[in-house]
């Protein structure tokens, strides 16, 4: 099974996700897409699955200093630029793998996914 976690290396969130599948022996890749970036395809793909308002980490720092003007009134498009040009406004982590995806990390999500 391919397991992909996408995220930024430093999150707390982050460590956590990783640190359940590695005690669980799930085997993944790690994208780290502040370091790496992330494609448009990908982003499109997630909100078209779990909708702007989850892929989108409104919550975060990064988003939270943005001027009002770019904050407000966020259509698809200028959400998916935003993302592109700054990955940390990304929520995360964000888990692919055989068709399935789960963004952000609560541990009965990943046993659900996983059978643990």
């Amino acid at each position: 099974m391919a397991v992909t976690i996408y995220g930024i290396k430093n999150c707390d969130t982050m460590k956590k996700a990783r640190r359940w599948l590695e005690e669980h022996g799930v085997a993944y890749e790690f994208h780290d897409y502040k370091a790496l970036g992330i494609d448009r395809t990908h982003l499109e793909a997630w909100i078209d699955e779990a909708g702007l308002d989850t892929v989108l980490n409104r919550a975060g720092t990064t988003f939270r200093k943005l001027p009002d003007a770019e904050r407000e009134n966020l259509s698809r498009e200028k959400a998916i630029a935003l993302m592109l040009d700054q990955p940390s406004t990304i929520k995360r982590p964000v888990l692919e793998t055989e068709g399935k995806l789960v963004i952000g990390f609560k541990p009965e999500n990943y046993a659900d996914m996983f059978g643990r």
